[in-house]
């Protein structure tokens, strides 16, 4: 199956940029370099009174959405071939399984978690855990039996399970199911959820789309004391595992599986006149420009809660790329498509935007929600220009290459990278840029930097963690 570049860039952008966004140093850099509720603005301490959201806030939406998005490639490309319907079920299961050991694994292993202050048992034993995670995530390139693979993968998880109850934690602790990582654990729950009601509704995307006002319903009808909504929302059998709450990022992935669809239909029947076509286009570039600039408007308008400027300065672009793409023909098919998707969720988020008080990303709002994925259609928009038809692979290809091995670059600064600064004595050095803001930011360039390198080495290696 033919590979969307643009995905796969729009994937390793969130996960560089959340690699970024927690090495950048820390309260030297402007608000809007951080969560808006966490900044200059509190004292970075969070308050949830505080409304607007910044880069910083987009990139986990968007790494859901881009997980909802790759659904139709791979559940989807499973059923193109054939395999029953049962077995993909197991998949899921298992996927959604993997992740969750993944996060409760990485966080007992973290060197904080083994030693405070860090010492060189904990960043050894943090080195040594990410080694230890390629036999249990890895797809092993190497021609060997099937059983020989299996046997590998069980002997990496069986180790990894000793580890963990046989490691001495900080403050006394034990291991405990509930100390995992968070980010990861609400990426296991939508790796699973988002799969199976997309394998129930592939082939009726409104009945897909319809699931949502329901869990809307569930929601707002859980605020009611004694209400059955309540209940539901409040009943979870394993704590550890699953909460219904997690449940709300589907307004996020079940849209990207629709962007994920229009992908796939497009790339499918691409031809080379049509990127020949798109390529030499005058209107190309102005809708990349404007995709873009819609972005940054709203990041504007909303942390600096210009709302009316912003809806205004919204509606306008919007309209005029609308305008733009309105008879282009060959990919501007796809593009008009995430242009109309787009439009209505980001329109639903402002117009949302008032209730709960305002957008923010915690306590997570209704708008966020909406504003976050109507963002990512019009950015995947843009990344399907770059990518797709000016073909820009150089300048793309760490993004794509991360994207297409995420968790490596999401544990690489804390299980590898700070532990390898600090047991050769270069992090003293490293923290001489905590400065000020321009060597704060530096500071997040250069390690970033490292861990995208670190990803690509593996990537070509093609040891890529099956997550």
């Amino acid at each position: 199956m033919k590979r969307a570049i643009s995905l796969d860039a729009f994937r390793g952008y969130a996960i560089v940029m959340m690699v970024l966004s927690g090495t950048i140093a820390s309260n030297v850099l402007p608000a809007w370099m951080y969560h808006a509720q966490v900044g200059p603005r509190t004292g970075y301490n969070f308050d949830p009174t505080l409304y607007g959201i910044t880069w910083v806030d987009l990139v986990f939406p968007f790494f859901l959405f881009a997980l909802g998005a790759a659904i139709p490639f791979s559940i989807g490309g499973k059923l193109d071939k054939g395999e029953r319907i049962g077995k993909v079920i197991g998949d899921c299961v298992l996927r959604g399984l993997r992740l969750t050991f993944f996060a409760i694994f990485i966080q007992h292993m973290y060197p904080w978690a083994t030693s405070s202050p860090q010492d060189t048992d904990s960043w050894l034993l943090s080195i040594g855990a990410f080694i230890l995670m390629f036999p249990m995530f890895m797809r092993i390139p190497m021609q060997l039996p099937a059983w020989v693979k299996i046997l590998i993968e069980v002997l990496g998880y069986a180790v990894g399970v000793v580890l963990l109850f046989s490691v001495d934690y900080n403050d006394g602790r034990s291991f405990d199911l509930a100390c995992s990582d968070i980010i990861i654990l609400v990426l296991a729950n939508m790796a699973f959820w988002g799969s199976i009601v997309y394998l129930f509704t592939r082939h009726n995307p409104w009945l897909r789309i319809g699931i949502l006002p329901f869990l809307l319903a569930l929601f707002l009808g859980s605020s009611t004391e004694h209400s059955w909504q309540q209940a539901v929302v409040n009943f979870s059998p394993v704590p550890w595992l699953y909460h219904f709450n997690f449940l709300k990022y589907l307004f996020v992935v079940i849209p990207g599986t629709i962007a994920g669809e229009y992908l796939k239909e497009w790339i499918g029947n691409r031809t080379q006149q049509d990127r020949e076509q798109s390529r030499n286009s005058r209107l190309t570039l102005p809708i990349l420009l404007i995709s873009v600039g819609i972005v940054i408007v709203n990041l504007y308008g909303l942390y600096t809660r210009q709302i009316l400027l912003n809806l205004f300065l919204t509606v306008l672009l919007l309209s005029v790329l609308g305008y733009l793409l309105r008879n282009i023909e060959g990919d501007g098919r796809c593009w008009r498509k995430l242009w109309v998707a787009g439009a209505y969720l980001l329109m639903l988020g402002l117009f949302f935007e008032a209730y709960e008080g305002g957008i923010r990303k915690d306590y997570a709002t209704y708008s966020y929600y909406f504003v976050s994925s109507g963002l990512a259609f019009l950015s995947l928009l843009a990344f399907s220009i770059i990518g797709d038809v000016y073909t820009a692979e150089k300048g793309l290809k760490p993004l794509v290459m991360a994207g297409k091995n995420p968790m490596i670059a999401y544990v690489g600064v804390n299980l590898v990278v700070n532990p390898l600064l600090n047991l050769t004595g270069l992090m003293e050095y490293v923290n001489l840029l905590n400065e000020n803001a321009w060597l704060g930011f530096l500071r997040g360039i250069l390690l970033t930097s490292v861990v995208v390198a670190m990803t690509m080495f593996f990537s070509k290696l093609k040891w890529f963690w099956r997550t």
